[in-house]
């Protein structure tokens, strides 16, 4: 039962387990003493979105006589969503994030409306939303306009799999579509629960997708032989970033019993060595190597999206701010979503470099000249007849060049608009469906980085010789993806093999430890 704040695990479970949000009393309390504060004090006052026009038409007072309809021609007017439908899971996440600026009480809404999303959310309603049409500032008006048309049970909703009008729903529920009272059409829209609730999701697998980047270096780790001082905790405490130590922890976790790792002390500290040429290499290729530092940053920023997004669902980001305590009602610009904007970016760039890192270890297993370990290619047939994965790297490599483009920030590409009444916005839902992408991007890239990992171990017959951690990580991805010697085609395993890694919650980066 949600009290006051939504967390991120209550928020997981809502989103991924489909647990019921469930409200106390104390919290539509909250909601109920901001509506009953607000009919009272607007009677006699000019206050934005009340009596006034909105955004640039804010100059122009509103008659009594058209109050009700002025709430539900902001709804109306700002259906003007385009591109794709944003999937229901995100959908989902949107109401959820709305849902939790309402349970602030500082919006004056009808506590009806905190019911009704609620039950959408619990009833698994989804209004059809589109991507593109929010700059993210006076929040995401347009995304947010496509929710409250069904609100009010005028647009439509995914139910039960299958596109309905929003009303057709509501009468086979029997539930009763929103009624307008002071403000509720202006609160709806206006914040900044799109790119939150988007931004919520990429959290989620923006986690899941670090963890197997963890798996997935200390198993070539493992393949190579690499030795154990990469990771220790001696050299990562002699660094005072967090991240960094976090990862080399999880990499001494995961490689725990794994027999290939190596010692320096027994290969070049514990007897003179004579030779002009090493034979075995004194330092692995950096991205063997460096594990802790390049992961670590990543780490770092999905530490601090989760605290952003946490801190901004458990916000109040509509205008005006209506504060029961204070007595007043505050104008100003909660609406605006920098915050959220400016995390994602930061985000997509972060997971954009775990991408390059995926994309880099699948190139040295590939790579039998600089390896000297490995076949061409994760290749177990017959060279020049039979080609293994490499067809596959190039779907990695052109996907990761995708994400490296992608890694432009939004966040400072404000365009003005509104008659310049919007004169410099967040593009913050822009930036958290960018950052959508390079996540989904990564799974692809990670997907077929694994098909190489396992091959790798195949070739080597180094199954006995893994951790406990990556030989049943190992066993997992075997059970669904045979090893291979014939050329087949690899679409339908990189798509379940993408299933697998998104499913998976077991590794993820906050589990592990």
């Amino acid at each position: 039962m949600i009290h006051l704040e939504l967390t991120a695990n209550n928020i997981y479970d809502i989103l991924f387990h489909g647990k019921k949000l469930e409200l106390s009393a104390g919290t539509l309390e909250s909601v109920a003493q901001g509506f009953d504060f607000l009919s009272r004090f607007s009677k006699e006052k000019l206050i934005y979105g009340i009596n006034t026009g909105f955004g640039p038409m804010a100059q122009y007072r509103i008659d009594d006589k058209s109050l009700n309809d002025l709430q539900y021609n902001i709804i109306r007017s700002h259906c003007t969503g385009a591109g794709g439908l944003l999937p229901d899971r995100y959908v989902k996440a949107i109401m959820l994030a709305r849902a939790g600026t309402f349970l602030r009480g500082y919006s004056g809404i009808h506590p009806s409306v905190v019911a009704l999303l609620a039950a959408f959310i619990n009833s698994d309603i989804y209004p059809l939303i589109f991507e593109h049409g929010s700059v993210g500032a006076s929040g995401d008006l347009v995304q947010l306009a496509h929710v409250a048309l069904c609100l009010i049970g005028e647009g439509e909703v995914r139910y039960r799999g299958v596109i309905a009008p929003a009303r057709q729903v509501f009468d086979e529920l029997r539930l009763q579509p929103v009624r307008m009272y002071i403000r509720e059409g202006l609160a709806l829209l206006n914040g900044t629960s799109a790119m939150t609730g988007i931004g919520m999701i990429n959290l989620y697998y923006a986690k899941r997708i670090l963890g197997w980047a963890v798996i997935a270096s200390a198993m070539v780790h493992e393949i190579v032989g690499a030795f154990d001082d990469y990771f220790s905790e001696e050299l990562n405490a002699s660094k005072k970033h967090r991240g960094q130590r976090l990862v080399a922890a999880q990499l001494r976790a995961v490689l725990q019993g794994a027999a290939r790792i190596r010692k320096r002390e027994v290969f070049f500290y514990d007897h003179k060595i004579a030779e002009d040429y090493i034979k075995d290499k004194v330092q692995e290729y950096y991205s063997i190597r460096c594990v802790p530092q390049v992961l670590g940053p990543v780490a770092d920023a999905v530490a601090n999206t989760e605290e952003v997004l946490i801190n901004e669902i458990n916000s109040a980001s509509d205008n005006p701010v209506v504060d029961v305590r204070a007595g007043n009602v505050f104008h100003g610009g909660n609406f605006h979503g920098d915050y959220v904007s400016f995390e994602m970016d930061k985000l997509k760039i972060a997971i954009t470099k775990l991408t390059m890192l995926a994309e880099r270890q699948m190139n040295y297993l590939f790579h039998e000249r600089i390896n000297n370990l490995l076949p061409p290619f994760g290749n177990l047939g017959v060279r020049g007849l039979n080609y293994g994965l490499q067809a596959a790297q190039f779907t990695a490599t052109s996907t990761t060049a995708e994400s490296q483009t992608l890694s432009n920030p939004m966040y400072v590409h404000s365009i003005p608009c509104n008659n310049d009444n919007q004169d410099i916005v967040s593009m913050g839902a822009n930036a958290a469906l960018l950052a959508k992408t390079v996540i989904e991007n990564a799974y692809q890239v990670m997907s077929i980085h694994f098909m190489a990992i396992v091959q790798a171990v195949d070739y080597l017959k180094i199954q006995p010789q893994l951790s406990p951690v990556t030989r049943e990580v190992y066993e997992d991805i075997r059970a669904f993806f045979p090893v291979f010697t014939n050329d087949t085609a690899k679409h339908r395993d990189i798509a379940r093999m993408n299933e697998y890694l998104k499913n998976n919650r077991k590794y993820d980066a906050d589990v592990m430890m």
